[in-house]
């Protein structure tokens, strides 16, 4: 079996379950499915006590896997939760200021750049990844083309990673895969049927592997 990362990999958008414990079970298990790079976990409105009570859980689940538990926004959250990174979906200015405080002591990136310069402004705040589209935009099967085209754009040219927002169906991973961009992250196409999401995770890894660009050195 090939390298993983020697090709595109796979980011989890972790579920939005009310129930804490539900929501670190589904998690776990679809961690078992295969390789996953990190988890992003979005507040998705709860409070901060229980978006806390939520990470407490969810990191260390994320970690034994060998991935990256990476909070959405609250830095204070992902400080009490030992989190390994923070995901900032605001501007650029919020990002760079997230960037100066926390690296290198936490993975910090984010984005939902629009277009190409509001890539490049995010870009000069040299971010550990560039994120395209928003961790809650998959709504159609495929990625969004804008994403798909900004990120082809982005990897040709800059040597900070970047992941793209895949779309709701699992073979959306083959696209996003397919501009160059190190990492794609699915959440519904994963976790629509929350039972599937190990065999879910197994099926991409296998396309990605079969079928994804391999980076030059």
């Amino acid at each position: 079996m090939s390298k993983t990362s020697e090709r595109c990999r796979l980011v989890l958008i972790a579920p939005e379950i009310a129930d804490p414990a539900e929501r670190a079970k589904v998690l776990a298990d679809a961690l078992k499915g295969g390789d996953v790079a990190s988890v992003i976990v979005p507040q998705y409105g709860l409070d901060d006590s229980e978006f806390q009570k939520h990470a407490e859980l969810l990191v260390p689940v994320i970690q034994e896997a060998g991935a990256a538990a990476l909070i959405d926004g609250d830095t204070r959250v992902a400080g009490r939760a030992k989190a390994d990174g923070l995901h900032i979906s605001g501007n650029a200015e919020a990002l760079g200021e997230a960037v100066e405080k926390h690296t290198p002591k936490l993975i910090v990136g984010g984005g939902n750049a629009a277009d190409r310069h509001h890539a490049l402004e995010i870009g000069e705040v040299r971010p550990d990844y560039v994120f395209f589209g928003k961790i809650d935009g998959d709504i159609k099967p495929d990625a969004h083309p804008k994403n798909l085209a900004l990120a082809e754009w982005w990897a040709s040219m800059i040597e900070i990673p970047c992941i793209v927002m895949g779309g709701t169906d699992p073979q959306s991973a083959l696209a996003a895969a397919e501009t160059g961009a190190e990492f794609v992250a699915l959440r519904l196409a994963v976790f629509g049927e929350p039972g599937q999401a190990p065999s879910v995770v197994a099926a991409v890894n296998a396309l990605l592997d079969e079928k994804a660009p391999r980076f030059e050195d």
